[in-house]
């Protein structure tokens, strides 16, 4: 791949990264803080409990991404970005940029996912 376009993915992969970890830090801060705490009617404590959870499984998902982004740094730094682990061809620029933590092109994705169904996964 050109260098050009590494250092677009590269800058691309590090700002995401960067704002998941800005997420992940309000998210931490905004937990620990009391001010929410303390809720009378037990209908706010289930509400509050809910959000909670529905964001805490969000920050799981997206403590997944943040591993995938450093490891798709990780390629870039050993010059394997883009190389899909499949079939060992390059993957297309349209589908790393519509996923640029990806690792494998389109027809071995989509293998993949067919075995996996097979499997029931």
């Amino acid at each position: 791949m050109e260098r050009e376009k590494l250092e677009y993915f590269r800058t691309l992969l590090t700002e995401r990264l960067e704002e998941l970890l800005r997420n992940a830090e309000a998210t931490a801060h905004n937990m620990s803080s009391r001010e929410t705490e303390g809720f009378p009617d037990p209908a706010d404590r289930a509400l509050l409990e809910t959000d909670r959870n529905r964001l805490l499984r969000i920050r799981d998902r997206e403590r997944k991404l943040i591993a995938k982004i450093k490891e798709a740094l990780k390629r870039i730094d050993e010059g394997t970005f883009g190389i899909c682990e499949g079939c060992g061809e390059e993957i297309s620029i349209k589908r790393l940029e519509a996923r640029p933590v990806t690792t494998y092109c389109i027809e071995c994705k989509k293998k993949e996912e067919e075995r996996e169904k097979l499997r029931g996964l």
